[in-house]
């Protein structure tokens, strides 16, 4: 049975009064009758109007403004490509962080082995950043145990205590201490491809737990009584964690066929298999992130923007958005995938893999604009780096590329077959940031990094990856 909603008709007169106590009560602040009127008239529904009004309530606006010029002229043809196969799927769960983070690291380890595919185990990761993040999120309750409830930091913390996001960082923070395992070993459970209902109680939990340390702090009870009760607290978290993902092992069988049709393989930990897979190691990967909104060519730091209380926070240098592709181009040109950080929810076509600027005309279609610049999207909340993801390639014109293959970590139904292009004028506007191995990195660029960094507030918008 359907049902329907009535709208009240509210008679003229009655807008009338209301407008007259609006303006008595706040001056020309509230919406009066006139302004209302005014607005009115100033939509004027034309045929042209009307036709889109017609169109747009009742059809798929993505549809709609979809740019035929730009979709025409579009090619998916690179001249550069880092060998590597398969798209990975982070499925409904904020992991994109940790599937690029692998995703760097694939082509080397099927080079190595010698095989056609390879995939590490996200969910073995995936479990033990959980337990870091909740160990993180009660040691920052102790810490901040005598801060008033409603500081603008613990406001942060308390939002979302263990989320699913993160920096390139942390993938360095966690294979550095729990090392890799293939898919096989640890695969994906229900609750690591969908992690709403976890991470609901996990942070229920969290929450109530914050609750207890701060009461127990205002009780007098020292840190040590405090830190005795967080043991307790991490053991629930890690019976939670272990339900819903699974264990970790602690060592393993791993049996492969190469291409050549050899059998090899061998019994591993999750360190030993890493150092084996993965030669060179990440200690040499910099973070440089294009952030308008703060100097250029400096320092910086973010606050509370790890997943180890023992960690350092994210650090990054910052610099122009040139000089982040310059950067970018000269690894992809090396054979080596890039990890990168953008604003996915602009300028993008799903059906064809297009990340460009206008490939969805909304502005002509709604008769509307918007001259909002990169910095002030970041400070009024509009744009932040939201996903992930990964470049494999180039197709270069002239010494600098006009477009980039993306891999992402979506699954092959969405962009092309998982593949995505990006041209070049999408990248100055939605990406923050890559992760670039300091031998592309000239002498002046890396000695930044030996200056004092300079420490931004946990509410940073660049620190919402992390959540």
């Amino acid at each position: 049975m359907k049902s329907c909603m009535r709208i009240a008709v509210i008679p003229a007169a009655v807008l009338v009064v209301l407008g007259a106590a609006g303006a008595s009560a706040g001056g020309d602040t509230g919406l009066t009758h006139e302004t209302i009127e005014k607005l009115k008239e100033s939509f004027e529904l034309d045929p042209a109007t009307r036709s889109i009004m017609n169109a747009v309530t009742n059809n798929d606006v993505s549809k709609l403004t979809l740019n035929r010029e730009l979709l025409a002229r579009h090619n998916d043809v690179f001249n550069v490509k880092v060998d590597t196969k398969g798209v990975t799927d982070q499925e409904s769960s904020g992991r994109c962080w940790l599937f690029a983070g692998f995703n760097i690291m694939r082509p080397s380890v099927m080079k190595k082995f010698n095989i056609d595919d390879f995939e590490f185990s996200e969910n073995h990761l995936f479990f033990w950043d959980k337990l870091e993040k909740a160990n993180m999120f009660l040691e920052a309750m102790i810490e901040n145990r005598g801060k008033d409830v409603d500081d603008r930091e613990l406001k942060v913390l308390f939002r979302n205590p263990v989320p699913d996001g993160g920096w390139w960082t942390y993938v360095v923070n966690l294979i550095g201490k729990y090392g890799a395992v293939p898919k096989c070993i640890m695969p994906e459970t229900k609750n690591s491809s969908n992690t709403r209902r976890m991470n609901s109680l996990l942070n229920r939990m969290m929450r109530s737990d914050a609750a207890e340390i701060r009461r127990l702090a205002s009780e007098g009870k020292d840190e040590s009584t405090l830190r005795k009760r967080k043991f307790e607290m991490l053991s629930q978290v890690y019976r939670l964690l272990a339900i819903h993902l699974g264990i970790p092992p602690e060592e393993f069988v791993w049996r492969y066929e190469d291409k050549d049709g050899r059998v090899c393989g061998g019994t591993y930990t999750p360190l030993s298999f890493y150092t084996e897979a993965v030669e060179d190691g990440l200690d040499g990967y910099v973070t440089l992130l294009s952030y308008p909104v703060h100097g250029y060519y400096e320092y910086y730091r973010i606050r509370y923007c790890r997943n180890m209380p023992d960690a350092p926070d994210m650090d990054f240098i910052n610099m122009d958005i040139g000089m982040l592709k310059e950067f970018a181009l000269k690894a992809v040109l090396g054979g080596e995938p890039v990890w990168f950080a953008a604003d996915v929810g602009k300028d993008h076509d799903v059906e064809n893999g297009i990340f460009e600027i206008g490939i969805h005309d909304y502005r002509t279609l709604i008769g509307v604009e918007d001259r909002i610049t990169k910095a002030d999207r970041l400070l009024y909340c509009e744009s932040t780096p939201n996903h992930a993801m990964v470049f494999i390639g180039a197709d270069t014109l002239g010494g600098r590329a006009s477009k980039w293959l993306v891999e992402n970590s979506w699954g092959t139904d969405r962009g092309k077959k998982g593949f995505w292009t990006m041209y070049d004028d999408w990248f100055d506007e939605h990406v923050f940031g890559v992760i670039v191995h300091k031998r592309y990195l000239p002498g002046d660029v890396l000695a930044i990094m030996d200056t004092e960094p300079k420490v931004l507030p946990a509410w940073d918008p660049m620190r919402s990856l992390f959540e």
